[in-house]
């Protein structure tokens, strides 16, 4: 798994992708900017890490992997790690930069959301690129759109959601540590059918 994991930053992980991390962030400086759009930004690097500019897809990076002495599910395990690791330093940046609990806990849940869209789709043939991406946009965007302009309509939810008391705050905090075990759920739930529809992909 360290070797895999090794391989992804050092072979698979575009340089452009480091750009995106920690440089996106800085664009929620600007005022009044959108922060749910930051999230999306990420979305962008999907394409980025598997197709790879001269990488990934192109030089048949998931065909290479599968040759390799390591199990199919290892290869499934390691590139949801990577996601997993480019996602939560965003987030790590983003807080340092806007510490707003309820836009941490959006971005955690539409990430999750996003990889499970994602990874089932992507390993199914193990080139869906441009559908698991198209798919993975449009149901994160919609997952905001749900968080920041439905949910709010909700009654109690606007007061939960950008309450600044004690109590308020707190539930933030219960919450935010939902949205961790959710997301570690899933993933866990996106590596089972990532890992059983890799195996049955005829290179």
């Amino acid at each position: 798994m360290k070797a895999l994991l090794y391989k992804e930053f050092k072979l698979a992980m575009h340089p452009i992708i480091y750009l995106f991390v920690f440089l996106f962030p800085l664009m929620t400086l600007i005022p009044s900017y959108p922060l749910a759009v930051g999230f999306i930004y990420i979305m962008t690097a999907y394409p980025i890490l598997f197709l790879g500019a001269n990488k990934g897809q192109q030089s048949n990076d998931l065909l290479y992997t599968t040759l390799l002495p390591v199990r199919k599910k290892d290869i499934v395990k390691a590139r949801i790690f990577t996601v997993a690791i480019i996602q939560f330093t965003y987030i790590a940046i983003i807080s340092c930069l806007y510490p707003a609990i309820a836009h941490i806990q959006a971005g955690i849940i539409g990430f999750a959301i996003a990889d499970l869209i994602f990874f089932p789709i992507y390993y199914k043939k193990g080139k869906s690129i441009v559908m698991s991406t198209l798919f993975t946009i449009i149901g994160f965007v919609v997952y905001i759109f749900l968080f920041t302009v439905v949910f709010p309509l909700i009654p109690g939810f606007g007061a939960y959601k950008w309450g600044l008391s004690y109590a308020g705050v707190i539930y933030q905090l219960i919450f935010l540590a939902g949205a961790l075990v959710l997301y570690v759920l899933i993933h866990y739930l996106v590596y089972k059918i990532s890992s059983k529809r890799l195996e049955k992909v005829d290179f």
